[in-house]
């Protein structure tokens, strides 16, 4: 990560209501140049709230949003051509094909036509776009249609890119190819920002935001997090018929932090100094436990739990 000394893109202290409803209560972030921050948190946790206050969409309650040290109205349109932003809802012409919709945005842009050709070139290239040119937007499958998306916003070559959960709906392989295109932005300088609901995609950035209610519950360096977590995390093995009996009596003890399903198996976090008592209460029922590693989505649930 290069580290400089004025963050792109900041956020401190930023509140923002809808009405009645608080989507943001004093929220704080940062993103520097060859950095890939990833804003964790599940659906409502105030991910798009925050995104839209950083690019300039919404304006704010409280707190400041500053790009390169500037706030908007002293940035203005030199805080635009800096950033490259992808909403979570369609962004695209469905009757457009792909040519035309990088047309379209390079014409917002202002880009001359033999700049615009030469990164066109490069971006379809970079996103295995180049054989569905002719194809309308409304006809690519979600990931060609989110590689397009990322690319009308690489247009203008921008220092920091701002995305809103662009892997949601896509199929793996596509999602594997978004991924590696962050990786591939990050490494040429670009500050990379990205909201996701996916805790295993939490572990691929190098630092995390997580998010719940309009709240940071916790922020750092994912593998730093997941190993702060202080309490024990078991498997437990239920037979299926049993497993809604197991699953109810865990969720309503006071020992259990948090328990999800996990392929055949339950997982739990449980309370360090209540670990022994859970474990008494599943034995006299007849079920086995075992010690498990930590995960994202243990240490997120459990810090979820802990604001309730």
């Amino acid at each position: 990560m290069t580290e400089t000394t004025q963050p792109l893109l900041e956020a401190k202290n930023v509140e923002k209501s809808f009405g009645r409803t608080r989507a943001l209560g004093g929220t704080s972030l940062s993103l520097r140049a060859g950095e890939l921050v990833g804003l964790v948190g599940a659906d409502g946790a105030g991910k798009t709230s925050l995104l839209r206050a950083l690019v300039g969409l919404i304006a704010i309650d409280g707190g400041t949003v500053r790009i390169e040290g500037r706030s908007w109205d002293e940035a203005g349109r030199a805080a635009r051509e800096s950033l490259g932003y992808m909403p979570q809802q369609y962004s695209l012409y469905p009757d457009l094909s792909v040519d035309e919709n990088l047309t379209f945005f390079a014409a917002l842009f202002g880009l001359k036509r033999e700049v615009f050709e030469a990164r066109r070139a490069q971006l379809l290239a970079m996103t295995r776009l180049e054989g569905a040119r002719d194809r309308p937007a409304g006809a690519l499958s979600g990931g060609m249609y989110k590689k397009l998306a990322v690319a009308c916003a690489l247009l203008h070559r921008p220092r920091a890119l701002v995305l809103d959960e662009p892997t949601n709906g896509v199929d793996p392989v596509s999602r594997r190819e978004l991924w590696a295109l962050l990786y591939e932005f990050v490494a040429q300088g670009m500050g990379v920002l990205i909201a996701t609901p996916y805790m295993d995609e939490a572990a691929r950035c190098g630092r995390v935001v997580l998010l719940a209610h309009g709240v940071v519950l916790a922020h750092g360096v994912p593998a730093d997090l997941v190993a702060s977590l202080e309490h024990p995390v078991v498997e437990i093995d239920a037979e299926e018929q049993a497993r809604a009996r197991v699953l109810a009596m865990l969720e309503g003890h006071c020992g259990v932090l948090a328990v999800t399903p996990a392929g055949e198996h339950l997982r739990a976090v449980l309370h360090r100094e209540r670990a022994g008592e859970v474990g008494q209460a599943l034995a006299s029922i007849g079920v086995r436990i075992r010690d498990a590693r930590p995960d994202f989505e243990d240490l997120y649930l459990t810090l979820v739990d802990r604001a309730a």
